[in-house]
């Protein structure tokens, strides 16, 4: 078992795939304590598949476990006045997550299925590490490789981080993933919610750092989550790829590089000569993203690189900037 257990999704216009993550909650050997949906787009539609899963889930596991706020429902609806993006998203859900009262928190997109052994499987590595990110598959059934180191020096991932596993089962980490990464609520406790400001991408990868500054973490073998929405990549090696992406996450590919430099400052893991050498790398990657898989967007795509660019140099700049607030009071109300 895994204490007070809080799975922890974000969901944005994509019901179809959100069906998929329920349905396969209901086949979990062992229940969470709550499930905490953050809707970005307030739509009815979802608001009425909570409703009917919350049903499902009560015929099947029972009435819930009590949270700090009096609840007693296993699914906790929480619909925004506006897209949030992921990182707003998994910050407004960690939040009301721990505000239940939750001492885990296990973060999903809603493109992924679990698997029915899941909880069991994690639950086995939460004696010795505070963070914790299973194993997936890909949507076509095969591996899913994720890079689960991070240079806080060059503010991009290590692409020479093996994908083996030895006989112990797990490999130490530095960083993490909204899919499927599980925290503590210790750890949540030190350094907060993550920073809604990045809005989407790289918010998992400086969440992760930060997490595994304050606790020990670390990429486990057992396979816990499967992907289930179809992107178009490039295969490299039969290991790695380079999955589509769009333009406007090439801007914030860029512009959220500003404020991971920011974090390291503050960590004292900046170095602005690696930085600079590791934004003109993000930079090529992106290009060559471009060229492999996404060549339509070759002219808007370079030009959202560009922007986001100059963006993060204007945050790395910034006089007035501060981190997210953080530590977090152990009980009662947060601000």
């Amino acid at each position: 078992m895994i204490d007070k257990l809080a799975i922890v999704v974000v969901t944005y216009k994509r019901q179809k795939l959100l069906k998929v993550l329920l349905e396969s909650f209901l086949r979990l050997q062992t229940p969470p304590w709550r499930v905490v949906l953050v809707d970005n787009e307030n739509s009815p539609e979802t608001l009425d598949l909570v409703a009917e899963y919350e049903v499902y889930a009560e015929a099947l596991w029972g009435p819930a476990e009590g949270d700090a706020l009096g609840f007693d429902t296993r699914f906790a609806y929480r619909p925004q006045a506006q897209n949030l993006g992921g990182s707003g998203g998994f910050s407004a859900g960690i939040k009301a997550a721990y505000e239940l009262g939750a001492e885990w928190f296990w973060i999903m997109d809603d493109d992924v299925a679990v698997e029915p052994e899941a909880i069991d499987r994690l639950a086995k590595w939460t004696d010795r590490f505070d963070v914790i990110q299973g194993s997936r598959l890909d949507f076509d059934g095969g591996p899913f490789y994720w890079q689960y180191q991070f240079s806080p020096q060059l503010a991009i991932y290590n692409p020479f981080a093996t994908a083996q596993f030895d006989e112990s089962g797990f490999k130490p980490m530095n960083t993490m993933c909204f899919e499927g990464g599980l925290i503590s609520r210790k750890v949540v406790r030190q350094i907060g919610f993550p920073d809604y400001r990045f809005f989407i991408y790289w918010d998992d990868a400086l969440y992760g750092y930060l997490a595994c500054k304050a606790g020990r973490g670390a990429v486990v073998s057992d396979v816990v989550l499967r992907r289930t929405r179809e992107v178009e990549n490039w295969d490299i090696a039969g290991v790695r790829q380079l999955n589509s992406t769009s333009d406007t996450n090439r801007f914030y590919i860029m512009r959220n590089r500003g404020y991971m430099a920011r974090y390291f400052q503050m960590k004292g893991d900046y170095n602005p000569y690696a930085y600079a050498a590791g934004t003109v790398l993000s930079f090529g990657k992106e290009f060559v993203r471009m060229l492999a898989v996404d060549r339509a967007h070759l002219v808007s795509g370079t030009k959202k690189l560009v922007e986001g660019w100059k963006e993060s140099r204007a945050i790395l700049n910034d006089p007035t900037w501060k981190p997210m607030p953080h530590p977090l009071p152990e009980n009662g109300p947060l601000a």
